[in-house]
């Protein structure tokens, strides 16, 4: 008896180590396809600007400069460099995070990046918690309500807020409650002049951040409620669903711990591999409500010619994509050991 418990005691310790040494293995590969694609991504972003059309020099050297101030200013861009030097001169700065000088500001670039990352987080943040959860609760009522005309009418309004363009329906929005029913600020941050006291900031911070979060939710619940109904309807037709209502458990009780938590591995994916919507999803929001963030950053340096800008605002986005889809792959390997059986590959 005892020799028969150490040896299966032997096997599980075997299988905790294979696991182990299966999801390591899983997580060196994902940092080496993570660098070699940040490596692809800049080495693009270097390049495309020097074959972009117009003369970005323009910007910030003036033909009435004495000949001593333009050579300075190229030598403080490194303009005259050769294209080698540049870009292996532009690999460290990224290393170390130093992204240059903006051409229209000569402000660092990292700074003014810094500068409009909160308002980007709180406006984009916000919205995609809403979208998440109203659209998983709308989706699983929905599956809940199979073949009624609550999953007709949750179904037709999530293909329809998915099929219409975001700034259209943004733009429509600006000119009823911004205009025409002037009922929220239809641009900025904040007031100008902000309003006196902490609390009264704080208000009228948020009263400018309605207007768009609320499009932003209208705009891709949509896409969260479709495709939490559809896995909520596959995972109810389930043989251990309806085993679990054969043994009289209450319908909320399977909704929840069985047919919820079975789809749960690849929600939280999507969720993270939402997260770099944050950023790059921001540009056409902050434009259309002159919001101060890194999306209007990043469309006003390429607007400008300001390439250093540009190049900026691409590598840091892209450094936030690369490191949310790090972490999903991480998160997907605890939520589901799928993943680290057979070699380490997900299947």
């Amino acid at each position: 008896m005892i020799g028969s418990l150490k040896a299966i005691w032997a096997k599980v310790a075997k299988l905790r180590g294979d696991l182990q040494v299966n999801f390591g293995s899983y997580i060196l590969r994902r940092v080496i396809y993570a660098l070699i694609v940040l490596f692809v991504i800049i080495t693009v972003n270097f390049f495309i600007f020097r074959v972009m059309p117009g003369d970005p020099v323009k910007m910030i050297i003036d033909p009435k400069m004495k000949p001593e101030v333009r050579e300075a200013l190229y030598e403080q861009y490194g303009l005259k460099k050769p294209m080698s030097e540049q870009y292996f001169l532009y690999l460290k700065n990224l290393l170390t995070l130093n992204l240059g000088l903006s051409f229209t500001t000569s402000r660092p670039i990292m700074d003014e990046l810094l500068e409009r990352l909160p308002n980007t987080l709180k406006l984009l943040g916000i919205a995609l918690i809403l979208e998440i959860l109203i659209g998983v609760s709308v989706g699983i009522f929905a599956a809940s309500k199979r073949g009624s005309a609550v999953e007709t009418f949750v179904t037709s309004a999530g293909l329809f807020t998915h099929a219409v363009p975001g700034f259209f329906f943004q733009l429509i929005l600006l000119l009823l409650f911004g205009f025409l029913i002037p009922i929220f600020p239809i641009r900025g941050t904040m007031s100008a002049p902000p309003p006196v006291g902490a609390w009264a900031q704080l208000l009228d911070r948020i009263h400018h951040l309605i207007l768009p979060v609320f499009s932003l939710v209208i705009i891709n619940f949509g896409y969260w409620a479709l495709y939490t109904r559809n896995a909520m309807v596959e995972a109810l037709g389930q043989d251990y669903i309806v085993t679990a209502r054969a043994k009289g458990l209450s319908k909320k009780t399977v909704l929840r711990h069985h047919a919820f938590r079975s789809i749960l591995p690849p929600i939280i994916t999507i969720i993270f591999l939402s997260l770099p919507g944050i950023i790059s999803g921001a540009v056409v929001t902050e434009t259309i409500f002159s919001w101060f963030g890194v999306g209007r950053y990043l469309l006003d340096a390429v607007l400008k010619q300001d390439y250093p800008a540009a190049q900026g605002a691409f590598y840091f986005i892209a450094l936030l994509t690369i490191i949310s889809n790090f972490v999903a792959d991480i998160v997907y390997g605890l939520v589901d050991p799928r993943i680290r059986v057979g070699g380490g590959e997900g299947k």
